[in-house]
């Protein structure tokens, strides 16, 4: 392992991250699991367990909040805003030109084709991340058993997320009292001053191999306090309504675009779950309150979200653009679905910022704390149940299309299979892989086109 990351370092790994990361929340996770701490080990496993429990409990994306937290922990402020940043911006720009050609040619068939390729090798990754993961987090039966009740409560009898959640940290923080032995096993989070040269960017070799950020070190990020709060929040709030502000003097308070963007502030507070959670809330309200955009453009936007990277809610882009794009006002429809995507973009993701610097501190104080250990732990516990559903639930629709028992997609399973094996077994270079998965689905796409027509 090599010293600290510089923020060369650091910037160029999250802009790497915004282009592969596909999957979904799962497949992302899973990558930042498989780059961060199996292979660059930069941060520690619990560490990142941590941080991940957290960002569970947060509204709006956890996978961009997680990538925040990481930024933040390894370079601080900047590092959080560079990390959240280039996890969204590449398929800021990807949606917005497919959205662009979507207006103007409609279906775009070798897009298609390549992510066709692309979702079994993610499907590869996020089963490889549900291995590791369950074998750091579920120490004994107890953990088993929790992760057990999260996937059976969300893939059988249809349990809100948020509730599974919360009700594991509940478990934690009762279990953590009554039967500390069954919670606190395991190496936890670590007690507060012991490894501090690991955070201060010593070497692998200098800090007895563990990683930069590991298991037991102080986070050397600033302390939180009563003025940092107030400050964090006031920066982070003027930012999250200004663009409102200027679009409402300019273009009138009851636009399209103000409408949009307040409708998308309150979802980005609500959003728990997920994008799964709150999809068939906001389909509603834009197509049926809204008029936004028709339910056919709500479905192919959903499809376009599905197969580029970045957090699935980034739908809600496709969304605004779409209602700019049919009630463009006074300016052109070209100009009134960029502002409307930029508008909902800006109030999705900035709220993100917000939570994570508002609270990380608290959370990285709170670490060395028996019972914040032991609820978070049954989350972390849960989180795998969490992950093997959308596994599952990935899987069923990747190798099973329509998810009927005789229509199994052998293709996409062989290549599922094809880069299980190479990223477990042969430890293959991520990127070749998804690189090698997406060049198959278009191969197999072009095939597939020819012998449609005969060719």
């Amino acid at each position: 392992m090599g010293a600290h990351p510089t923020f060369r370092e650091a910037f160029k790994f999250w802009l790497k991250l915004g282009f592969i990361s596909f999957g979904g929340p799962a497949g992302q996770i899973a990558i930042m699991q498989h780059e961060l701490v199996d292979q660059k080990k930069w941060i520690g496993q619990e560490r990142f367990l941590h941080a991940l429990n957290f960002c569970m409990l947060l509204p709006g994306p956890e996978a961009q909040q997680l990538a925040i937290y990481c930024g933040w922990l390894l370079h601080r402020t900047w590092g959080g805003i560079v990390a959240g940043a280039l996890f969204v911006l590449p398929s800021v720009f990807l949606l917005w030109g497919l959205s662009q050609a979507y207006v103007s040619y409609g279906h775009i068939g070798w897009v298609a084709a390549i992510f066709y390729g692309l979702k079994p090798a993610i499907l590869a990754i996020v089963v490889a991340a549900v291995l590791r993961i369950g074998k750091k987090a579920l120490k004994n039966g107890v953990m088993w058993g929790i992760a057990a009740a999260a996937f059976g409560l969300l893939f059988f009898l249809k349990v809100p997320f948020p509730v599974i959640v919360f009700g594991a940290l509940l478990t934690g923080f009762v279990g953590g009292r009554v039967a500390p032995r069954w919670f606190q096993g395991g190496a936890g989070h670590g007690a507060p001053g012991v490894g501090r040269k690991a955070a201060d960017g010593l070497s692998g070799a200098e800090n007895g191999g563990r990683a930069v950020v590991d298991d037991a070190a102080d986070s050397f990020a600033v302390k939180p306090s009563w003025g940092r709060a107030v400050r964090v929040t006031a920066v982070c709030v003027a930012l999250w309504v200004a663009p409102l502000l200027i679009v409402g003097a300019w273009q009138g308070w009851t636009s399209v675009w103000v409408k949009e963007g307040v409708f998308f502030s309150k979802a980005a507070m609500v959003t728990f779950g997920g994008a799964y959670a709150v999809l068939p809330y906001v389909a509603q309200q834009a197509v049926e309150t809204h008029g936004w955009l028709g339910a056919p453009q709500m479905l192919d936007g959903l499809a376009f979200a599905e197969t580029t990277p970045g957090p699935l809610i980034m739908v809600l882009q496709f969304v605004g653009f779409m209602g700019g794009w049919n009630q463009p006002g006074a300016l052109s429809p070209w100009a009134a679905a960029a502002l409307g995507g930029a508008i909902t973009t800006w109030v999705t993701f900035v709220p993100c910022f917000l939570w994570i610097f508002l609270g990380a501190p608290h959370i990285e104080q709170l670490r060395g704390q028996k019972l914040l250990t032991a609820a978070l732990g049954a989350v972390t516990a849960s989180v795998v149940g969490v992950i093997l559903n959308l596994a599952v639930w990935f899987g069923l629709h990747v190798l099973v299309p329509g998810c009927t028992s005789v229509s199994v997609d052998w293709f996409a399973a062989g290549i599922a299979v094809a880069a299980f094996v190479a990223l477990h077994r042969f430890k293959v270079n991520l990127i070749a892989v998804i690189a090698a998965s997406g060049a198959a689905g278009l191969v197999a796409g072009w095939l597939l086109a020819g012998g449609a027509s005969g060719v």
